[in-house]
């Protein structure tokens, strides 16, 4: 009798699987006794979501809750960078003890900007709310083309220009007077001093412009909801053309559709009998080339449910003719392979003047 000898390749990977697994059993301990610091606790839970544990199996796993999960690891993301960026030893140790809260307030900031809003929180001393301010000054800074002089000096200034500023629109004085104290409190340069002092004086209200409303829209019926069908192309078209488009498929409340490679892509209203088709393609043709064709010739588009393949009196079929597609009747049922049934011809809309479909609209009241 002849041994097979055990093929390496295989029992390699096989060693491989069970080291995996138990280190994945060892960081599941870890994390259910809450061993090491919070910025452990990070990168265990996101080694476990690389390995494929989604956030709810964890929580039944340790305890850790999916929007902890989500904290303690982007923290200790911040964490790293601040750590290989060169933040002090003093704030490295005040965030290895607790820190989460605040660290994640910082993921907006780039690298160099981390850093000085750690410092600036430890200085402080400053709680995970008032953190989320100092992120949002330093960003809003970063983002002026001509940041003012005045406090443009020290890191800490950018947070003072954020208050001054506040301060500035704020018509309510108790309110003011606290906007005031945090920008004093945050000043580090003379000139930012001072122009913050100025506003104790200068009860001047700058209004400022407020943002525009975001243009939301929800979709109210079926039919307004489109549906994405891909085109095989334009006749004559073979039958390897029609099966070589695969079966789409919709994913999520807005119906997206991921392809990847070549093709053409034509979105169609929601109604009823595009909703209800199971594998829908569509073809390009000119309306002469179909059977009982109008008088009129123009492009059209032809809708082919591949999934319907059982002949009826009261339908047009697309057949395999010798191996390219033919659109037909048939009064019997037809000796050719049946590939689809058309649900559905689209004449494209008749537009008199396209200019002013792309003016703006307007409403009467």
């Amino acid at each position: 009798m002849t041994v097979t000898p055990p093929d390496d390749a295989n029992l390699q990977s096989s060693e491989e699987r069970v080291r995996q697994e138990a280190f994945e059993q060892e960081l599941l301990r870890s994390l259910r006794r809450k061993e090491g610091n919070w910025v452990t606790w990070g990168q265990a839970c996101q080694q476990l979501q690389k390995a494929g544990y989604t956030p709810q199996q964890i929580f039944e796993e340790t305890g850790f809750e999916p929007s902890q999960q989500n904290q303690v690891i982007v923290a200790a993301q911040v964490y790293q960078s601040i750590a290989s960026g060169g933040a002090s030893g003093e704030v490295l140790a005040r965030f290895e003890r607790t820190g989460s809260d605040t660290l994640y307030e910082f993921r907006i900031l780039a690298q160099s900007e981390r850093m000085t809003a750690a410092a600036i929180v430890v200085e402080k001393g400053i709680d995970s709310e008032g953190a989320h301010e100092v992120a949002k000054a330093l960003k809003e800074f970063s983002r002026l083309s001509h940041p003012p002089r005045e406090f443009a000096e020290h890191p800490s200034d950018a947070v003072a220009y954020y208050y001054w500023k506040l301060a500035r629109q704020q018509a309510d004085l108790q309110s003011r007077s606290r906007l005031i104290a945090q920008g004093l409190r945050f000043t580090q340069s003379e000139t930012a001093r001072q122009q913050v002092e100025s506003l104790l004086t200068d009860f001047t209200i700058a209004r400022s412009r407020p943002a525009p409303r975001l243009p939301f829209y929800r979709l109210e019926s079926a039919d307004e909801q489109p549906r994405i069908l891909a085109v095989v192309g334009k006749l004559p078209l073979t039958v390897a053309d029609l099966q070589a488009v695969p079966l789409v498929e919709n994913e999520g409340l807005f119906h997206m559709v991921k392809f990847s490679g070549t093709g053409a892509w034509v979105a169609l209203p929601g109604w009823q009998i595009v909703r209800n088709a199971e594998d829908p393609v569509m073809l390009l043709a000119e309306s002469h080339e179909l059977p009982s064709a109008p008088d009129l010739s123009e492009e059209v588009l032809v809708t082919v449910d591949r999934a319907q393949r059982d002949w009826n009196a009261d339908s047009y079929f697309v057949v395999d003719q010798a191996g390219q597609l033919q659109i037909d009747w048939f009064e019997e049922s037809p000796d050719l392979p049946i590939l689809g049934r058309v649900i559905l011809v689209l004449r494209p809309k008749k537009v008199l003047d396209e200019d002013f479909n792309k003016e703006l609209w307007q409403i009467e009241e």
